[in-house]
């Protein structure tokens, strides 16, 4: 294929388990980079959520953030496209999620909040999921009403995430299933084995990555995308070739062109250098 633009999520896919970037996947970021090729992540994460190492690659400039309801410049510091969900949308939701035992929080205008109470909770939901518990805390700032707040600002948000503990996963997977019935202008998907992420239809990582296409005047059928959760299903759809790893659902390896080796073994730099022919 003409590849000019390769699109990769982070947890479970770039990064190991521990939320570092593996040496082989960083020297072949390098050598598509030297290749003229546009790398973008495409993360569920807000940008200051992302690890500096991949943060500070001089060769990062296009970002895809909480699941494609930013897709942002960091050059000239700029908003390519927004899907955000609306203020009393976001209130509605939060209110049926108070009937379910989860934690819950949202990302807005990139800053991550949640309620002192939940997140004084927190331990007992990450119990196999301690990176994720350790992001938690450095990136939500608590505060004593989340409902409140986000009625103070008067603003919509880009993605509402809520946790579930280990026990609960039959429930978790069966939210995740009914959600849209319940919201039809919401999409329920998941990226880590606790959580269900939350957006607007009118954002997710495929759309995410045909704005950035449409803005950038490249076809979507040079572009090679890479993921595991369901909440990459799009954006593999949306790519030319759509690459699961060897460590994705099934949902997603069916939504894939290719299925490449895990994140533990390097998947996204071996299947770069194959496709590119970087020896």
């Amino acid at each position: 294929m003409n590849c000019r633009l390769i699109a990769f999520d982070l947890d479970g896919t770039l990064l190991d388990n521990e939320k570092r970037i593996p040496e082989e996947n960083l020297r072949t970021l390098y050598a598509a980079a030297e290749r003229g090729v546009l790398l973008v992540p495409a993360t569920g994460r807000i940008l200051r959520g992302i690890p500096p190492t991949l943060r500070e690659l001089p060769f990062l400039r296009y970002y895809i953030l909480s699941n494609g309801a930013l897709v942002y410049d960091t050059l000239e510091e700029k908003t390519i496209s927004r899907g955000d969900i609306p203020l009393d949308l976001t209130l509605r939701t939060m209110d049926y999620l108070d009937t379910l035992p989860v934690l819950y929080d949202c990302y807005q205008n990139d800053v991550g909040w949640m309620s002192q109470a939940m997140f004084e909770r927190a331990p007992a939901y990450f119990v196999q999921e301690p990176q994720v518990l350790k992001m938690v805390e450095q990136l939500r700032i608590r505060v004593p009403d989340l409902k409140e707040t986000l009625r103070e600002h008067n603003e919509p948000v880009q993605k509402i995430q809520f946790f579930f503990r280990p026990e609960d996963n039959a429930l978790r997977l069966e939210t995740i299933a009914h959600f849209s019935e319940r919201f039809p202008e919401l999409r329920a998907t998941s990226s880590i084995s606790n959580n269900v992420e939350v957006n607007s239809a009118l954002a997710g990582k495929g759309n995410g990555l045909l704005a950035l296409c449409r803005a950038l005047g490249i076809d979507p059928a040079d572009c090679m995308a890479f993921g595991d959760g369901s909440n990459d299903i799009s954006m593999l759809e949306a790519a030319g070739r759509g690459v699961a790893m060897g460590n994705a659902g099934e949902d997603v390896r069916t939504a894939a062109d290719a299925v490449c080796e895990s994140n533990l073994d390097c998947g996204v730099a071996k299947e770069i250098a194959r496709v590119l022919g970087i020896g």
